[in-house]
């Protein structure tokens, strides 16, 4: 018997080759590929935003959205709403905010009549309380000749004669007979902004002059003043030094317009000038935010964060990337809305710009109320 040296065939169980992996499939495999663009990533707040946006119709968003029934209402909500309050991480040094706090309390108290329009959306009645509340000396009428007459001018404000009262009681550059012989005075110019130089001394008129609460008609550039709108008031008791300074009228010679004018105060604010600039300074960045829409239109929300800026917030994923150490915004304080408008807020600055005629409110059917310049 021969041995076979070849092992035979066996019908064995076979082991199998171990085969390399196969590579899982990507769930994007199926989509084409697109060729990234040379003018890189559009900011997404501002996709799909640049044609015009759809009108349906005139939006009354602010008016009823306003917490105001009347003129003081408004008043008073506008005096109060101008500013936001200080955020917990602000992003400012101790002397920026310091310096924020202080520019805030030195601001008039005062309010546009556009402003008071837009929140109130009753023309007719709206000059009628005016005229009523000005006449019981309720609120006392503001008009700054050479800051525009029209809608869009920054010259005609009302302020809360209780306002206006505590300014002149808190003013440490007038002494108290000066502030009292003032605030009689103010009490019977009625409806008039302006007053003759001769009811004062030179000593009260540079006081006054001084503390911000008169101005000289020749501090302004534009605007007149007929001889016929100063205020007829009644002689007051003056003491013998007032009345030997002063010129009767039987004596006093006959003036010309233009020495009329130099002779006539207007009656002011303190820092009435920085309420003003920085009122257009607000005016203007709206209006610079609005036209980055190509169609000078965009809704409201989107408006809101534009005028915020990118800013980290209190909301809860912002707080969890801020403990992970990623980037959750800047900081309020880098904003322009906080290092040139000190808080300016959006609302605020938005009904100012809606009753000056600068900006329509219109609703768009679809993403809530659009903002368009005009």
């Amino acid at each position: 018997m021969t041995l076979r040296l070849t092992s035979a065939p066996v019908s064995g169980i076979k082991k199998r080759k171990a085969s390399a992996p196969k590579p899982r499939a990507s769930p994007f495999a199926a989509h084409a590929r697109r060729k990234p663009t040379s003018g890189g990533p559009k900011p997404t707040a501002d996709l799909d935003f640049d044609d015009p946006l759809p009108d349906v119709g005139g939006s009354r968003f602010i008016a009823e959205t306003a917490p105001v029934q009347n003129v003081l209402q408004a008043i008073q909500y506008i005096r109060d709403g101008m500013f936001e309050e200080l955020p917990t991480r602000a992003g400012m040094n101790s002397t920026r905010i310091a310096e924020v706090l202080n520019l805030r309390r030195s601001l008039p108290p005062l309010a546009s009549v556009a402003h008071v329009h837009t929140l109130l959306e009753a023309p007719t009645q709206v000059e009628r309380e005016i005229v009523e509340q000005i006449q019981t000396g309720r609120i006392r009428r503001l008009i700054i000749p050479g800051r525009g007459n029209d809608a869009a001018g920054l010259g005609d404000c009302l302020v809360l004669a209780e306002d206006w009262d505590k300014l002149v009681q808190e003013s440490p550059a007038l002494e108290p007979p000066v502030k009292q012989k003032f605030l009689d005075i103010l009490k019977r110019v009625g409806t008039s902004s302006a007053i003759s130089q001769g009811v004062f001394t030179t000593d009260e008129y540079r006081a006054l002059l001084r503390a911000g609460f008169i101005v000289s008609s020749s501090s302004y550039t534009q605007g007149t003043l007929s001889i016929a709108s100063l205020p007829n008031l009644p002689p007051m008791a003056t003491s013998s030094a007032s009345r030997s300074e002063s010129i009767s009228h039987s004596e006093r010679p006959v003036q010309s317009a233009a020495q009329a004018r130099a002779a006539t105060l207007f009656l002011s604010l303190p820092n009435t000038g920085t309420y003003l600039r920085l009122l257009g300074s607000g005016r203007a960045h709206l209006l610079a935010l609005l036209r980055r829409s190509a169609s000078g239109e965009a809704p409201l929300g989107l408006m809101k964060d534009r005028w915020d800026g990118a800013v980290e917030t209190d909301k809860s994923f912002h707080v969890a990337k801020r403990v992970r150490g990623e980037f959750a915004g800047v900081l309020p304080g880098k904003t322009k809305k906080w290092k040139e408008l000190y808080g300016m807020r959006f609302r605020w600055v938005l009904e100012e710009a809606l009753g000056a005629g600068l900006v329509e409110m219109f609703e768009t059917g679809s993403v809530g109320p659009g903002i368009r310049c005009l």
